[in-house]
Parts: structure tokens; C-alpha cells; sequence
């Protein structure tokens, strides 16, 4: 018999919430997190609104949060959802644990990009013929350019900050497979606790795109909705009037643990992960198979995984976009 795997802690920073209580009952009051963009100016941008995170203080988690005085908002998210995944699950308190057993696996973004910086290197370093002096590009580059900044953009900085935070010595990885991506996360770190290669993960997500660039990209994708007359009603997916999706942040951590082992420490088990799919569509970049062939490959397997039958399903998360063929299909 394979290993079993289940959920012992829970966490999330949000815009509609800083625990998992908060969201829920956030969500079951029908309140919106969407306002008006703050993390910038945005008034002269196609969409002027976003989902961002309010009122959050890194310092409530960690005791030296100048350490982490480089980091992006990303990374601070996912820094404050492990904190209570971990304090919920008990985990660090179990003497038995062994830290090589303890893993990542997130699914998680890359930080803020200030391309107005490197762009103003690009210029400042052209000759007169249109040609890069790479003389000067580097010595732009050295002078305005933070090491420490550059280095937290990476995605893979946020499962490394977690591992050093809770001395997670075992695998430690992220994927980058867009709104999958910490759906993902949390089964492959399943499989990683079914084949036995660890007993406890920490996994999840984190990410924040609401930067300059990040509503740039998506503007020029025309996937953002621009109702600008009332943001807090334009996310709205399934609607015949749906015009794009609406930009959030935050993170959502989970602790996952080979049944056994939660159940010989004592620990509150939440849930089990029952089974677990992954495909792609091979179809294009840019939108998905017209059938949705590759979501529902993803799902019989799944199902199948699980030893369930479509019956058996009591509540579907549907990835609403808001988008005219997402939704569609």
C-alpha cells in the first residue's frame, strides 16, 4: 500500500485576510479585495485596479525582519502564510523529526521587476551609431543595479528562504507552470512523501505581479478586465459580459505529512490529499486546446488516482478567468 498523505497546517495571507479564518469568513460574506491600484500610479494604465494585500507587517512573523529588508512582496507573503502552516501543524515542536525528511516544493514567482532601471542602462549605454558599449552597460549596471534586489527577483529565492526559516534539509523545489502552479506544487510534493523520499512539506504558492511591468504584460495580453467604472464587480467569470481577469497577491501554505507519522505525534489532521493529475495541452502559448483536452485528461487522472468516480465529487474549483475562451472551455 502506498503511503497516505494528509494537510496538519494551513496558512495564507490574502487580500480579503491574513489567516485562514479571516479569508473564509471574508469569502462567505461576498466582500472583494479589489480597489484601486496603490503600489504605483496606474492612472494613465488601461486597468487602474487590482487585488493587493493591505495593512500586512512582516515583523508579526519573523523576529529580525530586516533580514529580509531585500526581499519582494512575494517572498514576505509566503514568509508569513509557512509561519502559521507551521505553527498550526506542530510540526517544529515534534522531537522525532528528522530535518532531512522536511521539504519545499512551492509553486512560486519571481519578484518585482523594475525595468524602468535596466531600460535607462540600455539607452545610457548606446554609441551614437545605435551600438551597446558593454563597457558602460556594465558600469551602469554596478552603479545602479542592487545585488541583493537582483537576487531576491529569482523564483526559486522563496523556497530557500522557507527551508533556512524552518531548517526544511530535505528536497526543496518550485515549479513555474502559471495558474497551475501551486496546484502542482502540493502534488508533486505528495508524490515526493508517497514514494517516501520525505515525511513532512511545506507547499503552496506565492506571488505578486501588481508592479509596472507585471499590468504592462497583461494589458498588452488584453487578459485584464478594464472595468474601470466599478472595479470591485469586475471579476466576473462565467458572465456573458466578462472582459478579463483581475491581478492579485498573496500566498497559501500548506503543511503536508505521511499519515503515520502525524498520527503517532498526535497532530490535528485537516485532510488528506486523495489523488493528484498533471498534463499539458501541446497546444499553443498564447490559449488552450478549444475542448479543454489537456484540463480533462488532468482530471481523470486525478480521479483515477484517487479511486473516485465523478459521483463521488461534492464541490468543483473552477479556473474562472473572466476570459471570452477560458471560460468557455
Amino acid at each position: 500500500m502506498r503511503r497516505r498523505v494528509v494537510v496538519t497546517g494551513m496558512g495564507c495571507i490574502t487580500p480579503l485576510g491574513h489567516t485562514v479564518d479571516e479569508i473564509w469568513d471574508s469569502m462567505m460574506a461576498a466582500k472583494s479585495g479589489i480597489d484601486w491600484i496603490t503600489h504605483f500610479d496606474a492612472s494613465k494604465f488601461p486597468t487602474k485596479f487590482a487585488s493587493q494585500v493591505k495593512n500586512y507587517d512582516l515583523a508579526k512573523y519573523v523576529d529580525n525582519p530586516e533580514r529580509f529588508e531585500h526581499a519582494g512582496r512575494n517572498i514576505h507573503f509566503a514568509i508569513g502564510a509557512a509561519r502559521q502552516a507551521v505553527d498550526a501543524s506542530g510540526i517544529l515542536s515534534c522531537s522525532s523529526l528528522d530535518p532531512t525528511r522536511f521539504g519545499v516544493y512551492l509553486g512560486a514567482g519571481e519578484g518585482a521587476q523594475d525595468f524602468n532601471i535596466f531600460m535607462n542602462i540600455i539607452a545610457r549605454s548606446r554609441t551614437e551609431d545605435g551600438e551597446c558599449d558593454v563597457a558602460e552597460f556594465a558600469r551602469l549596471g554596478l552603479e545602479h543595479l542592487h545585488p541583493q534586489l537582483e537576487l531576491e527577483q529569482e523564483p526559486n529565492l522563496t523556497a530557500a528562504h522557507l527551508a533556512s526559516l524552518f531548517n526544511a534539509q530535505g528536497p526543496n523545489l518550485n515549479c513555474l507552470t502559471a495558474c497551475a502552479a501551486s496546484s502542482q506544487a502540493i502534488g508533486e510534493a505528495t508524490e515526493l512523501i508517497r514514494r517516501g523520499d520525505c515525511d513532512v512539506m511545506l507547499t503552496g504558492g506565492a506571488h505578486s505581479m501588481i508592479h509596472p511591468f507585471g499590468v504592462t504584460g497583461f494589458n498588452l495580453l488584453t487578459a485584464l478586465s478594464t472595468h474601470n467604472e466599478n472595479p470591485q464587480e469586475a471579476s466576473r467569470p462565467f458572465d456573458a459580459n466578462r472582459d478579463g481577469f483581475v491581478l492579485g497577491e498573496g500566498a497559501g501554505i500548506l503543511v503536508l505529512e505521511e499519515l503515520e507519522h502525524a498520527k503517532k505525534r498526535g497532530a490535528h489532521i485537516v485532510g488528506e490529499v486523495a489523488g493528484y493529475g498533471s498534463t499539458a495541452d501541446a497546444y499553443r502559448v498564447t490559449d488552450i486546446h478549444p475542448e479543454g483536452r489537456g484540463a480533462t485528461a488532468c482530471i481523470k487522472l486525478a480521479l483515477k488516482d484517487a479511486g473516485l468516480n465523478t459521483d463521488s465529487i461534492q464541490y468543483i474549483n473552477a479556473h474562472g478567468t473572466s476570459t471570452k475562451v477560458n471560460d468557455q472551455v
